[in-house]
């Protein structure tokens, strides 16, 4: 099954490259030019990864991660940047953010990290899953 990707980026000539690049090798891309436009996209589907740009006009990377992570803790979401400080990546980190990678990305990297990141995530809905089948076990009782 192939990985289900939100591609998140302000520069319109990157997410033409890497979703074609991206689709080449069996993924399912969907872009978006914002973070606004990424939060109503996880309301309304379902995704394996979000490679999303750490720099954006608006909403940047940090608080787009912080309001996706509030939304939906079991996404997985790598950040692009060009410009990354150690502060600003260990800090997303600690919100919860799965990899990081400087631009320009290594694409073969990328599909690694997103292979890891949906298998990763697929963990975390089991055990969510799990969780929710005790809860209404132990109601029944």
């Amino acid at each position: 099954m192939s990985e289900k990707v939100l591609l998140v980026d302000d520069e319109k000539e990157f997410l033409e490259i890497m979703s074609e690049r991206m689709e080449a090798r069996g993924m399912v891309v969907t872009t978006t030019e914002s973070a606004d436009k990424a939060l109503s996209l996880i309301e309304k589907e379902s995704f394996d990864a979000i490679i999303m740009d750490f720099q954006m006009p608006g909403m940047d990377g940090l608080e787009a991660l912080k309001a996706i992570k509030n939304q939906k803790p079991e996404l997985q979401i790598i950040l692009l940047t060009g410009y990354a400080t150690v502060e600003k990546t260990v800090e997303a980190m600690k919100i919860g953010a799965t990899d990081f990678l400087e631009k320009p990305a290594d694409l073969e990297a990328l599909v690694g990290k997103i292979k890891k990141a949906k298998a990763e995530k697929m963990l975390l809905v089991e055990k969510q899953t799990e969780e929710k089948i005790k809860d209404i076990l132990q109601r029944h009782r």
